[in-house]
């Protein structure tokens, strides 16, 4: 360690303490790799402070020292957004914002709370239910994922067609930017056009332009009665169409999910249990319907008027029959994760050509990666697509850049979910153009004009 490191770490344990700084490799680990484990770097250390004021004091430590630094949430990223850089030039300190996990009480009027970056979903989840709230955005990874995190990648998850992504729960916000002031608009208006709209920016920045320390979040109802139907049909289109008409006809779905008979065989191989139907079919549509009446009649009623399309359905209502459902689309990522170092994709196409790509992304897996195992599942309504392909080395791009070239091809984006992270920055002016790239860099370096916060990510350096 060179005395310029040892001065750095020094400042790190004045502002956190020194039970937060952690230097060890092996305490260092598991915020080195990021959670698909083909991304990861060395830090110089991880901190963890407990305060916007301490947060504030680490970017300006940092900055002082030209050291990059890397925001870090849950690390349930996929796209190596929140985890150190290999080979970086200059040495990397992450921040991880888990012990920002303030819950303030529930604003009744206004329906609203106010949060610490580092809560997690589940844990806002279970903060407003007593107080008659949900949260408009959901996804597998609620224990895990924190609403900085979410925020910071604009997450969109299941609910996308009724409540839109984390975008547009956003009322308000304080975050730490590069030179360690402290921007702060809280609890925030959901009306309030003074300006520039913080919180739109830095949802979806990736840590690029701050470090978001706290977040002012709308709620909505919570709806305890909920129904979930498994559909088989024979294919992507079928699925698409049907999944369109509820969404029109069906005013409580919340939720409609698609799968392929390959993925399903995997959960079960991994995970145990049965089939839920005598027959393999090779497509199935997950629907979700909430309402504070019981919504079972009406999905049952929705699906028998969708006529021979339907190849088979089982619907339940109670809870654990819920939960054995959502789990054969759940338990995908974790499926295709234990099968190896999966390459996972995550694209939106228009509605129109969903079916289409499904047929032609299968066929330019193979001739990227002969033999390779693919893997498709999703959101239907809102045309995206989480791909997981297991069989290529973890740094060989060939099979990633079939799938984003064809995406682009076909009018998509290169990514709906996740993020661009360092996985897909090379990709960014293919998708966005060359005017909109120059404007994001522009607000980078005006934001950030040493280029500290998460250096690699969003642009290559």
């Amino acid at each position: 360690m060179n005395p310029d490191s040892a001065t750095l770490l020094d400042s790190l344990q004045g502002a956190v303490g020194s039970d937060h700084v952690l230097t060890d490799a092996d305490l260092r680990a598991s915020y080195e790799a990021d959670w698909s484990r083909r991304w990861h770097g060395e830090a110089l250390a991880v901190v963890r402070p407990a305060t916007a004021d301490e947060v504030a004091a680490v970017v300006r430590a940092c900055a002082a020292a030209g050291v990059a630094l890397i925001p870090q949430g849950g690390n349930t990223g996929l796209v190596g957004g929140s985890v150190p850089r290999s080979h970086a030039a200059r040495p990397q300190v992450v921040v991880s914002t888990l012990r920002l996990r303030d819950l303030e009480p529930v604003d009744l009027l206004a329906g609203e709370v106010t949060v610490g970056a580092g809560v997690t979903l589940a844990a806002l989840q279970a903060h407003v239910r007593p107080a008659g709230f949900g949260f408009g955005v959901d996804l597998g990874a609620r224990d895990s994922a924190t609403i900085g995190g979410m925020v910071a990648t604009n997450a969109g998850g299941i609910h996308v067609l009724r409540h839109g992504p984390m975008r547009m729960q956003l009322v308000g916000i304080e975050a730490v930017l590069a030179d360690g002031t402290i921007a702060r608009r809280l609890p925030g208006m959901l009306k309030d056009n003074t300006g520039y709209h913080l919180p739109s920016l830095l949802a979806g920045s990736e840590g690029t332009l701050a470090i978001i320390t706290r977040v002012g979040l709308r709620l909505v109802p919570h709806l305890a009665r909920r129904a979930v139907a498994l559909v088989a049909v024979d294919d992507t289109a079928t699925a698409v169409s049907l999944a369109g008409a509820l969404r029109s006809s069906l005013p409580s779905l919340v939720a409609a999910e698609l799968f392929f008979d390959e993925g399903l065989a995997l959960v079960l191989r991994r995970g145990g249990g049965e089939r839920p139907f005598r027959d393999a079919h090779p497509a199935y549509l997950l629907l979700e319907v909430e309402s504070r009446a019981d919504p079972t009649d009406d999905l049952a009623t929705a699906i028998d008027a969708a006529g021979a399309v339907v190849r088979d359905a089982v619907l339940a209502s109670d809870a654990s029959g819920r939960d054995r459902l959502w789990e054969l689309r759940e338990n995908h990522t974790e499926a295709i994760n234990a099968e190896g170092v999966p390459h996972k994709l995550d694209v939106a196409l228009p509605l129109g050509r969903l079916a289409e790509f499904v047929d032609r992304v299968r066929a330019a897996v193979e001739e990227a990666a002969p033999g390779a195992a693919c893997y498709l599942y999703g959101h239907v309504c809102d045309g995206n697509l989480h791909i997981g392909v297991i069989g290529p080395p973890a740094e060989d791009e060939g099979v990633d850049s079939a799938i984003l070239r064809l995406t682009i091809e076909m009018g998509g984006t290169i990514s709906a979910e996740h993020g661009v992270g360092v996985a897909k920055a090379d990709w960014l002016e293919a998708d966005r153009g060359v005017a909109d790239v120059a404007a994001m860099r522009a607000i980078k370096r005006a934001l950030d004009p040493i280029g500290i916060l998460n250096p690699g990510v969003i642009f290559r350096d």
